[in-house]
């Protein structure tokens, strides 16, 4: 990779100007993307469903609400590969004044707590007909001195397997809707399109990657990953998807970990006009709330003293000249003044044991937390 060092300094210096952007990376891509755009060309549509007729990038939360907006930055500068990003001139952006917005101090829960809070959801689990819930918990890691540049190209370079993203959406002015700052490296497709195919992917189960590849899977996370692929084909039901056809269940490894994951493919020219209900349906999938889904949507407040904000939501090119990626935000943090809050969640059903599932957790948070301690032990 070729100026790594300008490459890193342009994305400080971006983040300094507080200009709003989006950079990315494609699973098995070394090409980094950019779209910087400016604050005209933000918009904020009320509902999922509103994407249809829409381009740009997307960055969804899991559920829209006051302090976690759906937001799409509309075509602005757009530039592909680390030679062509450096030639945007820094100097050229003008800097954006920046409202701060207040927002509630992140909710760390502690390890007793959260073991109490996966005991009450197996209780629930076994009387009552939910078959599986996500719950996700807030992981605190102070910030120091690093580049966030540098942590980006870490990140970058460690996950060359996943979506890896840093977006920038500052309250700008009187506009008090603000994203914030966000980064992370997703392995979990939403929906993306290959030629004249869109895939989707059911993607649960988690454990630690192992050097020589050879996996084992228990009943437990095999029957997390079936809850998933079964809810994608309802959905293809209702929009009368078919044929399609499936690759998997196989192993897919991404950074610190590996999951079990089931790709499902059909024809674009299906879902031409209605891709944004049809998106609409899918978000979000059992992967990230649970079974039945209903059942879990309503039982995750009762449990998560958080909001998730983006943490579980999806973002990526949307129909950007001409491509769709979108991927679900797992592996992802918020990036505040003094530290960096890490979102970690995990699949609960009747088989889990709560150490086990904290566990997952920690395991889940390392693709993140290997970056930044690599660049803050330099």
């Amino acid at each position: 990779m070729t100026d790594t060092k300008e490459f890193t300094l342009f994305i400080d210096k971006l983040i300094a100007k507080n200009y709003p952007f989006a950079l990315w990376s494609m699973p098995g891509s070394n090409t980094p993307e950019i779209l910087v755009a400016d604050k005209e060309k933000i918009v904020y549509p009320a509902h999922f469903n509103k994407l249809n007729g829409q381009e740009g990038f997307v960055f969804a939360p899991y559920q829209i609400n006051k302090i976690a907006p759906l937001v799409i930055l509309k075509p602005g500068t757009y530039k592909k590969g680390i030679n062509e990003i450096l030639k945007i001139d820094c100097k050229n952006i003008p800097e954006k004044q920046v409202t701060e917005v207040q927002s509630a101090a992140p909710f760390i829960i502690s390890h007793n707590e959260y073991l109490k809070d996966i005991d009450n959801t197996i209780s629930e689990i076994k009387n009552t007909k939910l078959a599986k819930v996500i719950i996700s918990r807030l992981i605190p890691f102070t910030r120091k001195f690093e580049s966030i540049g540098e942590v980006y190209l870490q990140l970058f370079q460690q996950t060359p397997n996943a979506f890896v993203y840093l977006v920038n959406l500052p309250a700008n002015g009187s506009d008090l809707v603000k994203a914030g700052l966000w980064m992370g490296a997703t392995p979990e497709v939403l929906l993306r399109s290959e030629g004249k195919t869109l895939e989707t992917v059911s993607l649960a189960g988690t454990q630690s990657r192992r050097d020589d590849s050879d996996y084992s899977w228990h009943t437990k996370e095999i029957e997390e990953q079936a809850f998933v692929s079964r809810y994608l084909l309802d959905v293809f039901y209702k929009f009368n998807i078919h044929p399609y056809t499936t690759q998997g269940p196989e192993t897919l490894e991404s950074g610190k970990v590996a999951h079990l994951a089931t790709s499902f493919r059909f024809a674009a020219k299906k879902m031409e006009a209605n891709l944004g209900d049809f998106l609409a349906e899918l978000h979000p999938t059992p992967a990230v709330c649970g079974y039945p889904k209903s059942k879990a949507a309503k039982f995750i407040p009762k449990i998560e003293k958080h909001d998730r904000r983006y943490y579980s939501g999806y973002l990526g090119p949307w129909r950007l000249n001409g491509d769709l990626g979108l991927f679900v935000n797992l592996r992802c943090m918020e990036i505040l003044p003094q530290q960096y809050i890490l979102y970690s969640g995990g699949g609960i059903t009747a088989r889990s044991v709560p150490e086990d599932e904290w566990e997952e957790t920690n395991k889940k948070a390392t693709t993140l937390l290997s970056a930044i301690e690599t660049v803050q032990n330099r």
